[in-house]
Parts: C-alpha cells; sequence; structure tokens
C-alpha cells in the first residue's frame, strides 16, 4: 500500500478504492468474496459484511476492518462523506459497474470526484516479490507433477470429462486449492478449439490430446499446456509438434529485462512464419500470471510493455487446424537478469501414447 500511494500523485488523487478481489488481497491480505479497500494517504480501511467479522480480523493487514451492516457501497460513500473538502477518488472502471458507480456517486455526495485509477494495482502486481516467487514455483511444480502423474490414464476409451476429474482429483490431493481455471481436455479435432471444454466423447487411437491445467496454490497460479498422441503419430503431426516447440524455444530465448511483450510475440509469430504455419497460429504467445490465472502484460502482436525482472510470463504458442486438430505447448517462466528461467517443469518430448 505505501507503493500504491506514491501513485497518488501521478493519478491527482486523494484516495483509491479498490474493488478488484484480487487487488485487495494482494494489497491487505483479505481472501473474501465481499470486500472494498479504500486507500488514503495515511490510512486504509476495509469494508466487508458480517460474514468475515473473524475471518477479516485474522487476515487483513496494513487496513483498519469496518463491518458495513447496511451495504459496502454506503459505507464507502458515508465514509467519504466525512472527509473535508474536495476529494478526487480514483477508481478501476473495469471493475465497477455503472450501477454500483451510481450508488457511490449518491451515497458520497457531490464533493468527490471518480477518476480513472489507470490499472495502477495491476502495474504493481507485474513484478513478484521473493514471497510470491516462491509460492508461484511451488504451483507450477505442482502442475507439473500432476501432469507426470495422470499420463497413464490418457488411454482410448477414457472420456474428456473422467480425465479432467482425474487431473483436478489429482491438484486437490497435491495441496491446491483448485485449479486455476475450467481443465481443459480436448481430443481429435476438438484440439483446434483452443479454449475447448471437456465432453463426454472418449479418447480415440489415432488421435491428439491436448491439456491445459493449472492450479491455484497459497492463492497463486500455474498454467501449464501439453499435447500428446494416442498410437503412433503420422509425420505431419510430429513436423507440427517439433514447430511449435522451435517457436516456443525462440520466444522463451527473447524473454529478458527490457525487450517488449510484442518482440515475444514476434520470435515465436517468426518460427511458425518459417514453417508455413502462422495463419494457424490464432492467439498470443502469453499473459502474465499471480494471483490471476490471466494478468497484465499481454504477451502479443505489438504490445509495447517492456519486461522486468521478477515478472511471471506463460509461453504459449499453438497452431490449430480444422479437420486435424490443434498442438500447444505452455510453460510458465519468470524473467531474471539472465533471461527466462523455466518453473513448469513436464517433459515437452512428444509423447506418443
Amino acid at each position: 500500500m505505501d507503493r500504491l500511494r506514491l501513485c497518488f500523485a501521478e493519478l491527482h488523487a486523494d484516495a483509491l478504492l479498490v474493488s478488484h478481489l484480487p487487488n485487495i488481497r494482494y494489497l491487505c491480505g483479505f481472501s473474501g468474496s465481499a470486500g472494498l479497500l479504500l486507500v488514503e494517504q495515511r490510512r486504509s480501511t476495509l469494508f466487508t459484511d458480517s460474514r468475515y467479522t473473524f475471518q477479516a480480523r485474522e487476515e487483513v493487514s496494513g487496513a483498519r476492518v469496518q463491518i458495513a451492516a447496511k451495504g459496502l457501497l454506503r459505507a464507502v460513500g458515508e465514509a467519504l462523506r466525512t472527509r473535508r473538502g474536495r476529494r478526487w477518488v480514483a477508481y478501476s472502471p473495469g471493475h465497477v459497474t455503472v450501477t454500483q458507480k451510481e450508488a457511490l456517486k449518491i451515497a458520497s455526495g457531490s464533493r468527490v470526484r471518480w477518476i480513472d485509477d489507470g490499472n495502477c494495482v495491476e502495474r504493481l502486481r507485474v513484478v513478484k516479490d521473493a514471497e510470491e516467487l516462491d509460492r508461484m514455483r511451488d504451483a507450477a511444480a505442482l502442475i507439473s507433477k500432476v501432469f507426470v502423474q495422470i499420463v497413464p490414464a490418457i488411454q482410448r476409451g477414457v472420456t474428456e470429462l473422467d480425465l479432467a476429474a482425474e487431473i483436478e482429483y489429482a491438484m486437490k490431493r497435491g495441496g491446491a486449492t483448485g485449479p486455476s481455471f475450467e481443465s481443459i481436455v480436448a481430443s481429435g479435432v476438438r484440439t483446434a478449439w483452443a479454449h475447448a471444454r471437456p465432453t463426454p466423447k472418449a479418447l480415440q487411437k489415432s488421435e491428439l490430446v491436448v491439456l491445459d491445467l493449472g492450479v491455484i496454490l497459497r492463492g497463486y497460479c500455474s498454467d501449464m499446456t501439453r499435447t500428446v498422441f494416442l498410437g503412433r503419430a503420422p509425420k505431419r503431426v510430429r513436423r507440427l509438434y517439433h514447430a511449435v516447440l522451435e517457436a516456443q524455444e525462440a520466444a522463451k530465448s527473447a524473454v529478458r529485462p527490457g525487450v517488449t511483450a510484442g518482440a515475444v510475440d514476434a520470435a515465436a509469430r517468426d518460427v511458425l512464419g518459417r514453417h508455413g504455419l502462422a495463419r494457424y497460429f490464432t492467439h498470443s504467445t502469453g499473459h502474465g500470471l499471480g494471483l490471476e490465472v490471466h494478468e497484465m502484460p499481454r504477451i502479443g502482436r505489438g504490445e509495447e510493455h517492456v519486461l522486468r525482472e521478477g515478472t511471471v510470463l506463460t509461453i504459449e504458442p499453438g497452431v490449430y487446424i480444422e479437420g486435424l486438430g490443434g498442438i500447444r505447448i505452455e510453460d510458465d517462466v519468470v524473467v531474471t537478469a539472465k533471461g527466462a528461467v523455466d518453473l513448469t517443469t513436464a517433459p515437452r518430448d512428444f509423447l506418443e501414447l
């Protein structure tokens, strides 16, 4: 919160209202499902409801806890009304509905002016500290272990749903709170769907299987994708796999402090372009990772965000061909002074099962 207050001068703000729950957790430790955090120059207040009286008392650090009996928005507005003079309060428009904004304006009165916070909390979250990195290493190690554990279960006749259930069971047995997103298990031509949900479809011989998995461990996420083949893969499929792996390695090699996110994306696209596969790569090369599975920065075309040491990214190029299927390889890496260091460690060799 002290670092956040340094942003006030840039924003010309007297205070900042934090409504996005991951941002609240980042700033004061509160992990409940109902909260608003008002950060001012000399104090911070977490507004929550009576369900979280004891939890907030245990979790919250650096902020006073106020239990709101008549609604969080009203409590925040009434608190701002008591402040002297005109107040400029920053907030994140992307995390507040129109109805909530109107309620805040009514409750706070005409002396409060609401301004865009410019995603200042998200920008702080981009660089992880030592404790955050320890948690993310553990989350990445766990999902790597889960993948190795479930490889024997990837068999003909097993349904996508059954395999997804086995994966998420292994996650929780390993200590995870749960998956960081709905586990993706897709087989056959459905692997060409970049975000296919598991279905009752049974895995069949001579088809691709894509598994996109991640855990939440001690609040932090991992995100990893592996693609395997049931049976002996045709030469075309093997060539596609090795092209995607080469693209991923090129993108990882481009990662270092001072490089733009767009340059990392371009490194992957250049490789796939040389293989004649550029048109089949339909999404960005990766994204930031942390308390949420998708954070700043986006690793995409033309992105000008400059990478900094301590940022954790996914690197996940893929190709998706209608009628054949898709291949994606994804790992979590941390930006260091020497370049990208892998956090996920599951084998990347093409598995033919």
